[in-house]
């Protein structure tokens, strides 16, 4: 319903509650740079031009650009739940954000979704959700939950829901698995996110005519201009460890320009404070050579238009008074941020206050017999497939390499860069584990355990001692869920994750001091600068919709045949 204070303010007839004078207003409809001021009435922008208002603030000719939105991200791969993300990205000028809580879901299912909205709802930033698609990801891992048709139908009737989530299992699509299709048949004319990692010709003609709208996994030039060419809105992501936003700056042109996004999708929070957040994505395109305001763009109009958003991304009447201050067009760094019409950041200190949630629901989530757990890798043959990364990227490769063995069993060999992967079931108390091994990490005289592994967050542990594994996994199951660091037999640190293993109600702070250190810890552990993010690295490794090879608690995947091969190369 129209409200006629908004009208009579819109039209000059009453002072506004808040007019933002001397503005250079970067208008996003048609990329020119505004003077003027910003008139404000119940949250929303009710005019452009010269106002009169009951508060008035003088800009000093100082830029105000729309509150930037990020296109597409996990909010628990911050490591913090939703009310304390809110505090590390609204200084940087994100008053929106485009979720999918599919890591959440993984572990707890709907019940894990309802915390992250209850969490959002405390915090004046936008959380609007994707339901989640693929809870599990595939059917080759054993998640927590399961998110089905049913389950889909009733969420979409929930405030702030849009659409649906990444739908990551492209092989299904294509191939008309019936549930995938009626999940996304559920959604009508709403959103669908893609994820089309390599996708081109004829099966991305087929993943689109299924009714997916996005992708955020190009990582060359030709997939960017393909998919662009063939309707999709492309995201352009900047992560913690999957960087593209330079990559693919170069395939950006005014034919277009309109199809292309923002997007974090998984950003620790040391990065978030270090480099920024979405106004990073803008400054990388900026210092390489874009056009400012087509930046801004595809950081906040190009994204509210992919995800129906009416009333957001643009400084014009009717839209939310969501708004970013900045003095320099060359490299955009927030000095307020205003959200409903509300100054929520000044100077990057945060003007509004977190609660403190019940988190019974949604902790105690790490269930398995550590005595039943058995690390002893036995081949048929010494020659084996190997995991092997990729620098700057979540994807891998398959490497064939030869071991030694003794009686059938694996046998590390000091300097030989090959380390053990093991993934175990957390959620049922089965003990299912996975074991598998990998070359490039680094790691030496320890191990890694995390319950975050995307997508069904089993636990997963790396190392060159089953000795060093094991206190690590150990350790794990204590603290019910999180990192754990291990070295020469010692525990050197962790981090408690008590939300579904995934994520603290801790502030960033801690937790940034907490992974500097465990940065630290494992760099001196032999983990080079070719590994972007240690943990990260780590966390895809059992994600198997990613090529090549991945590892589930159910064994050794392999993408291009889509199903668990074994260990032994020829087999």
């Amino acid at each position: 319903m129209i409200k006629t204070n908004v009208l009579k303010a819109a039209g000059g007839r009453k002072k506004a509650e808040l007019v933002l004078k001397n503005c250079q207003i970067i208008n996003v409809f048609t990329t020119e740079i505004e003077q003027g001021d910003i008139a404000i009435e119940n949250g929303q922008i009710v005019g452009i031009g010269k106002y009169k208002g009951m508060n008035i603030i003088d800009m000093k000719g100082a830029y105000v650009a729309p509150g930037f939105i990020d296109g597409h991200v996990h909010i628990e791969s911050s490591m913090m739940v939703p009310h304390e993300f809110a505090k590390l990205v609204l200084p940087c000028g994100t008053t929106s954000v485009i979720a999918d809580p599919h890591e959440i879901a993984n572990v707890l299912g709907v019940k894990g979704i309802d915390y992250m909205m209850n969490s959002a709802s405390k915090v004046p930033l936008d959380v609007y959700m994707m339901i989640p698609s693929c809870v599990p990801a595939t059917k080759f891992e054993t998640s927590g939950s399961v998110i089905n048709v049913k389950d889909i139908t009733k969420m979409l009737k929930r405030d702030n829901v849009l659409g649906l989530g990444e739908v990551m299992s492209y092989p299904e699509v294509i191939m008309g698995d019936h549930d995938m299709l009626n999940k996304i048949k559920a959604m009508k004319d709403r959103p669908i996110d893609g994820h089309a990692p390599g996708l081109t010709s004829k099966l991305l003609n087929a993943y689109i005519s299924a009714g997916i709208q996005t992708d955020h996994e190009s990582s060359t030039l030709d997939e960017l201009i393909e998919k662009t060419r063939r309707g999709l809105y492309v995201h352009l992501r900047e992560g913690s460890q999957t960087r593209n936003v330079t990559d693919l700056l170069p395939g950006i042109s005014d034919k277009n320009r309109s199809r292309i996004l923002f997007c974090t999708d998984d950003k620790h929070p040391e990065d978030i404070a270090n480099e920024g957040h979405i106004n990073y994505n803008i400054n990388l395109a900026i210092n390489y050579g874009i056009s400012p305001i087509w930046a801004i763009q595809m950081a906040t109009i190009n994204t509210a238009i992919a995800y129906k958003l009416p009333q957001v991304g643009a400084i014009a009447p009717g839209y939310k008074a969501d708004l970013v201050v900045f003095d320099s067009l060359d490299c955009i760094q927030p000095k307020q941020v205003y959200k409903d019409g509300q100054l929520i950041v000044d100077k990057g200190n945060i003007l509004f206050t977190t609660p403190i949630l019940n988190q019974a629901d949604v902790c105690n989530t790490v269930k398995f017999d550590v005595e039943a757990i058995n690390l002893n890798l036995k081949l048929k043959s010494p020659l084996v497939k190997v995991i092997g990364l990729v620098n700057n990227n979540v994807t891998t490769t398959k490497e064939i390499i030869q071991v030694k063995l003794d009686n059938g069993i694996y046998q590390n060999t000091p300097n030989s860069k090959i380390l053990k992967l093991a993934v175990i079931e957390r959620h049922h108390h089965t003990n299912k584990t996975g074991l598998g091994l990998v070359k490039g990490y680094g790691l030496q005289n320890g191990a890694v355990a995390m319950t975050i592994a995307h997508d069904s967050h089993n636990l997963i542990c790396i190392g060159d001692s089953d000795y060093d594994m094991m206190l690590a996994i150990r350790k794990i199951h204590e603290i019910q869920g999180g990192i754990v660091l291990v070295q020469g037999g010692k525990i050197m640190d962790s981090l408690t994750l008590e939300v579904a293993g995934i994520m603290t109600e801790q502030p960033s702070e801690y937790v940034r001091s907490k992974l500097r250190n465990m940065e630290k810890i494992v760099r001196s552990m032999g983990v080079g600068g070719e590994i972007v993010d240690p943990f990260l690295q780590l966390a895809f490794l059992s994600l198997p919709v990613i090529p090549e090879l991945k590892l589930t608690d159910m064994g050794l995947f392999d993408t291009a045949e889509y199903r668990i091969v074994p260990l032994e190369a020829g087999d």
